[in-house]
């Protein structure tokens, strides 16, 4: 009597895909190392004490607060210990809470790091830990920008290695044109005088980035190249056209007028974290609103469908009736509003033009593109991790020896090699990036 297999009663091997095995081999790899780290943080600590001035400036209201840091090094080790525990269990969660998972212990790494570089003064001056929110956000601002715009031109297809060379194109014209209405517009509220500056700003990122457009899209020259070159143009040009400026015209060239900050009532009152947030310059803000209109514009458009269309599949955009370039100049100049505004914030934040001010932080908002997986928000908060750790060098730099001062000043580096790397996960640029589209007849 021939019996019959019940199939469904066969139950299936479980079978994980290579990749998911290789990011918890990562997952666990990294995490140790960071447990190990904490915990050598803690062992080595003398005299937990601290000092903290949070609030804000030392002042004679404002003095520097004693505690002992042995509970937020402890804390560090038990959530990293936690994490690590998951991971080897394969129990780390994924997407959205992974994501917040990894920022709270991001955190508390940075807190644990703090209480020992903070921890047993060598000199006899004792630094107090001041609050980060300042520093980030003002380096961060110009990041934000960046990231923006490489986001916008590389879902519509468009590799933009040029964020550099906009940057110090719109800082060198962001100062000229601020300073120019300080010294020739007699009757203009010195108020606007920032807002001429933005302007220059913006044309110099909008006219970089119909360079980028012209020999990328109209030419089709390699996109990397053509970014690199650009680079180098920018430097060049504004080096030149800094050099051009006779001594005696300095101040009515490059001595523009800073954007001053704005208040918003009730806000800017929320201790620790209001007067960092919401006591800054219209640029500022400026960020704030520029991340969810271009998430608004990619997402919930039909112009931004038509972006990601021709990023992802040009040849199936262009059969619907999609002008494929056409889209891509329009995301590679909007692009280049972005990356202007990040460029006239070095000058119209800190002062006068210098030749190497942008420091490659453009590059660092190409990284930061990356690690927020091409979209607007997570690119953002990329951009402020990297804020973060651009501006641990500038608190830093008061401890003498125990911390080296050219390690810190790499950190923001080493995480662009590591979010490029793949240890921010499966990543995939948009499947047409950097590939030009000839129209077939």
């Amino acid at each position: 009597m021939t019996q019959v297999l019940d199939v469904s009663a066969v139950e299936e091997p479980d079978v994980r895909d290579r990749a998911d095995v290789v990011r918890q081999v990562k997952t666990i790899v990294v995490l140790a190392l960071v447990l190990v780290a904490e915990v050598w943080f803690k062992l080595s600590i003398d005299d937990p004490t601290v000092s903290q001035l949070l609030k804000g400036p030392r002042t004679l209201e404002n003095q520097p607060v004693e505690f002992d840091g042995t509970l937020v090094s402890w804390t560090a080790v038990a959530l990293t210990a936690i994490a690590l525990v998951l991971a080897v269990l394969d129990r780390y969660p994924r997407g959205g809470l992974g994501v917040g998972l990894g920022v709270v212990l991001g955190l508390s790494f940075y807190a644990a790091f703090l209480m020992w570089a903070y921890a047993d003064p060598t000199g006899a001056f004792a630094p107090s830990i001041t609050n980060p929110l300042p520093g980030t956000i003002s380096i961060a601002t110009a990041l934000v920008f960046g990231a923006l715009a490489g986001v916008l031109c590389e879902r519509a297809g468009v590799v933009n290695i040029a964020i550099e060379g906009q940057f110090i194109a719109g800082a060198f014209f962001g100062s000229v044109f601020s300073s120019i209405a300080v010294a020739s517009i007699a009757a203009l509220p010195l108020f606007w005088c920032p807002v001429f500056g933005l302007l220059g700003g913006i044309l110099a990122g909008v006219g970089m980035a119909a360079m980028l457009g012209l020999f990328a899209l109209r030419y089709h020259v390699d996109q990397v190249v053509v970014g690199v070159v650009l680079v180098a143009f920018g430097y060049g040009i504004t080096s030149f056209l800094l050099g051009q400026i006779p001594a005696d015209r300095k101040d009515d060239l490059n001595q523009p007028h800073l954007l001053e900050a704005v208040s918003i009532p009730g806000l800017s009152d929320i201790p620790y974290i209001g007067q960092p947030l919401f006591a800054q310059s219209l640029l500022v803000y400026a960020a704030y609103v520029s991340v969810p209109l271009v998430w608004w514009l990619l997402f919930k458009t039909k112009w931004g469908l038509r972006v990601r269309a021709v990023g992802e599949h040009p040849k199936a955009a262009d059969t619907v009736g999609i002008n494929v370039n056409r889209i891509r100049w329009q995301a590679v100049l909007l692009g280049g509003v972005f990356a202007g505004l990040g460029g006239a914030s070095f000058t119209l934040s800190t002062g006068a033009f210098d030749k190497e001010m942008t420091a490659g932080l453009g590059f660092i908002s190409l990284a930061a593109v990356i690690m927020g997986r091409w979209h607007p928000v997570w690119a953002a908060f990329a951009a402020l991790g990297f804020g973060l750790l651009r501006d641990l060098k500038n608190q830093l730099g008061l401890l003498g020896d125990k911390v080296p001062g050219d390690l810190v000043a790499a950190l923001p580096y080493i995480a662009c090699i590591i979010a490029v790397a793949g240890f921010v996960g499966r990543v995939r640029a948009p499947a047409a990036d950097g590939q030009p589209y000839i129209k077939s007849d």
